[in-house]
């Protein structure tokens, strides 16, 4: 308990009381600094925090749990606290108990909908980290040091606070749980509180599946493997294998790292991606176009957009779906979700697949090299450097980013 105490707060549109839970905060805890992470606010919620003496985060609007773990990387090492930015009620005491991860249950619950996400959120903590809990979304939480370790980045969303409760639970840390007299602003059984449930009941459900960081810090839901799901059975296979290295992967990047070391996913996707290409085909040019394509893909997925952009300007030229990268590439752009290698090599395969349709022998042979060529070069330097340093190429590339 002598660790120094951050407050986090994240906050949307919160003009109207965010001052007040700021003030209230810093009189109830002195000694800790309060940092809001405004997430992409369109009224004066940051000017408003400020004014009450809150340190302001002014993020793009991506959601509740990037906002938090924005906020998370700027407090010092130490204790948290997480307020949500319309509570009323004194905190103090979640930070006299002696779990770990330790939630504020409301002592009366006023509004809500029919419980199903609360339902479906209670069941899949119990599932995933085999621990009862009574309020699985309450985002009034306290952590230790360890829980901070063993909890950040978390999920996206609002599926932020139940993987918090399922990766604390098995990390072996205690959670528990306090009644308080809190309130905050309730939704109700209308449009605007069914939509609202609806969001939130997504967001459970993707927190609680595969997750992938990216290069920001940000975890994501990986979304990769509805490529799969669309495209028949050989982009099914490889975006399993894909999803095998987003899961598992060591250290290892490159074909001469994995080399190196072995028995890695990387090996399995090197001899797996090809061969599904050799039986979806029944040629030695389809194995190694499949192959080169699906990392090609793999290779520009590293920034938002990128590797779906470069799909989407190939799969015109080749009449491949459009479908599915069209609907993935708004959560991808605003860092919500992610491919992983499941969905960039996914992608990269379908490409790979179309183009032994498409061209001629000849062509396919002339495609090959172009591809080998682009592997090499990608073991050489950076793809994505090489992109930002091109005018129109950078300029394509930061389009329709948050």
């Amino acid at each position: 308990m002598d660790d120094p105490l951050t407050i986090l707060v994240a906050a949307r549109d919160e003009e109207a009381v965010i001052a007040r839970t700021v003030t209230a905060l810093r009189r109830a805890l002195p000694e800790a600094e309060v940092i809001v992470a405004d997430d992409g606010s369109r009224d004066r919620t940051a000017d408003a925090a400020e004014e009450a003496g809150a340190i302001v985060l002014r993020l793009p609007r991506r959601g509740k749990g990037q906002a938090l773990s924005a906020a998370e990387r700027a407090a010092p090492p130490g204790r948290l606290l997480l307020c949500d930015a319309d509570l009323d009620g004194d905190l103090a005491q979640l930070l006299n108990g002696s779990g770990d991860l330790t939630v504020a249950a409301f002592a009366e619950r006023v509004g809500g909908g029919f419980g199903l996400a609360k339902r479906v959120a209670r069941e899949l903590i119990e599932l995933l980290g085999d621990v009862r809990v009574r309020e699985p979304l309450s985002g009034q939480r306290s952590l230790s040091a360890a829980a901070r370790t063993a909890c950040f980045p978390v999920a996206a969303g609002f599926g932020c606070e139940v993987r918090m409760t399922i990766d604390a639970a098995r990390s072996e840390l205690e959670v528990q749980e306090v009644e308080l007299p809190l309130r905050h602003r309730a939704t109700g059984r209308d449009v605007r509180g069914f939509l609202h449930r609806a969001r939130q009941l997504r967001d459970v459900v993707y927190a609680c599946g595969p997750l992938g960081t990216n290069y920001r810090g940000l975890r994501l839901p990986l979304v990769g493997w509805k490529v799969g799901v669309t495209n028949g059975p050989a982009v099914a296979a490889i975006a399993a294998l894909g999803l095998a290295d987003d899961l598992w992967s060591g250290p290892e990047r490159g074909f001469r790292a994995h080399l190196r070391s072995g028995r890695t996913t990387g090996i399995l996707k090197l001899l797996g991606i090809p061969a599904v290409g050799l039986l979806a085909t029944r040629r030695v040019s389809g194995a190694l176009l499949v192959g080169l394509a699906a990392n090609a893909l793999n290779q520009l997925d590293t920034r938002p957009g990128r590797a779906l952009k470069g799909y989407l300007a190939a799969a015109v030229v080749l009449d491949a779906p459009l479908g599915i990268a069209v609907l993935l590439l708004p959560y991808d752009l605003r860092e919500m979700a992610m491919l992983g290698d499941g969905g960039s090599n996914a992608l990269g395969g379908l490409l790979g697949l179309k183009s032994v349709e498409r061209f001629t022998e000849r062509g396919r042979w002339v495609a090959i090299g172009a591809l080998a060529g682009l592997t090499i070069l990608g073991e050489r330097t950076s793809i994505g450097a090489w992109i930002e340093r091109t005018p129109g190429l950078a300029w394509l590339d930061r389009l329709g980013r948050a």
